[in-house]
């Protein structure tokens, strides 16, 4: 079968580098892909924009793709899936009516009250005098987010009142543009966050292995809020018994009230988890496709053919899906970005030693870079995610980190400290 996934970032690296694994899948094409996706064995990019729905539907058609994975939340909230199924293609990603999930964090919160999904109190708020005088009167610590898309950066967690109020005139200022002319302020969780993304084709949804990601720039959490900095599968915060009310109190609820709203979602639900000091989960926010950087450590560890995965979920047959299968051990991806990220950055860097990294027993997956004639060179903030498995954490986080250390481009960095919640932990047996 050919496949075409869209996006450019290491979650569709880390997507085709799987998929190409199964005997079954012949041709992956990345739309527009980057300098990972271009080296990879029968995996070609097309330089398509992916807001060219008809481009995309017309070269899909044209070259009998069986599956189309979509990989960003902005084509999903933009109504790619919708098209490209009127073209009758087989999609694994969201409606534009599920991508609302994400896509709008108020209309996530009221879905969530609506069932009694366990989240944060919060107020949604258009005008800056009645969202400051709310803030005023919660105090801080409190969590001030733009309603709409704003690529993972929308979010501050204020620790003072006057923080607070500076991130919500920016937001109604027109920081983030049309994604923040509505704020979503909430209480501020305390425990330890875990992604746990799961895939569902509308009626059954099976959760895969937890991750715990890293949002700060900074070692030891610190630092502006970014995409992600790492992350590590399978987060041992996540017990069985924990998954197993996540997936009682939570995913199973979210797709009920999905199905009440007559929304037919398949694809990922990915829900990002506040564990408080209690144990209980709470949703910080639902996102609509695979997490980035949570698909370099969950993929890897996935036995069971992704393909089949997904098309049981565009089919609706998931529920006579076999159970998913998994490689024991742990699996760990230390990003590596432009220096100034997430502020302003320098692209057009050449990228030297990633052979040498991956002959240190690392997946290199490529988030901002290109292919050019004078080598790979960098193309975004996140510039690389590099993923080690191994039998236990320490070992999977030290062949990492020794891997990095091959690679070289002008003023590249990176957190030293990714999974150092989980170092000397021992590996949970699944």
């Amino acid at each position: 079968m050919k496949v075409l996934v869209i996006g450019n970032g290491g979650r569709e690296h880390a997507l085709a580098w799987k998929l190409l694994q199964s005997p079954n899948v012949h041709q992956v094409t990345c739309v527009p892909g980057n300098g990972g996706t271009a080296s990879l064995q029968r995996c070609q990019n097309l330089a398509l924009n992916i807001q060219d729905f008809e481009g995309i539907a017309r070269f899909a058609l044209v070259n009998n793709v069986s599956l189309v994975v979509v990989g960003p939340e902005a084509p999903l909230a933009e109504g790619i899936t919708d098209y490209l199924q009127q073209q009758g293609l087989t999609v694994f990603g969201p409606t534009q009516a599920g991508a609302q999930i994400e896509a709008s964090k108020s209309w996530a919160k009221e879905l969530m009250q609506t069932v009694g999904i366990p989240t944060a109190e919060s107020a949604v708020f258009t005008e800056l005098a009645p969202a400051v005088a709310y803030v005023r009167r919660q105090g801080a610590p409190i969590v001030v987010k733009a309603d709409g898309l704003a690529a993972g950066k929308g979010v501050t967690v204020a620790t003072t009142v006057e923080e607070a109020e500076a991130a919500i005139a920016a937001a109604l200022g027109g920081q983030f543009g049309a994604a923040g002319h509505r704020v979503v302020i909430e209480e501020c969780l305390q425990g330890r966050e875990v992604s746990v993304l799961a895939v569902t084709d509308g009626l059954t949804i099976r959760p895969l292995l937890p991750a715990q990601d890293h949002k700060r720039i900074g070692e030891g959490d610190t630092g502006a809020n970014t995409g992600g900095m790492g992350a590590y599968a399978p987060a041992p915060l996540v017990t069985p018994a924990l998954m197993q009310r996540i997936q009682t109190e939570v995913l199973e609820p979210a797709i009920a009230a999905l199905r009440q709203r007559q929304i037919d979602y398949r694809g990922i639900l990915y829900a990002g988890l506040m564990i408080t000091p209690s144990g209980d989960p709470k949703v910080v926010e639902f996102n609509c496709r695979f997490g980035d950087p949570e698909t370099q450590v969950v993929l890897p560890l996935l036995e069971t053919p992704l393909e089949e995965l997904m098309l049981a979920c565009a089919q609706q047959r998931l529920a006579d899906f076999p159970a998913l299968s998994w490689r024991p051990g742990a699996a760990v991806c230390v990003v590596v970005a432009a220096g100034g990220y997430p502020g302003d950055y320098q692209k057009g860097k050449v990228i030297q030693g990633l052979a040498e990294a991956e002959a240190r027993g690392a997946i290199v997956f490529h988030a901002g870079t290109q292919r050019k004639p004078q080598g790979i060179v960098t193309d975004g903030g996140r510039v690389l995610g590099v993923t080690a498995t191994g039998e236990t954490f320490d070992g999977a986080i030290a062949a990492a980190y020794t891997a990095i250390e091959a690679i070289y481009f002008d003023n590249m960095y990176y957190r030293r400290d990714i999974g150092y919640q989980v170092k000397t932990a021992p590996t949970p047996l699944l």
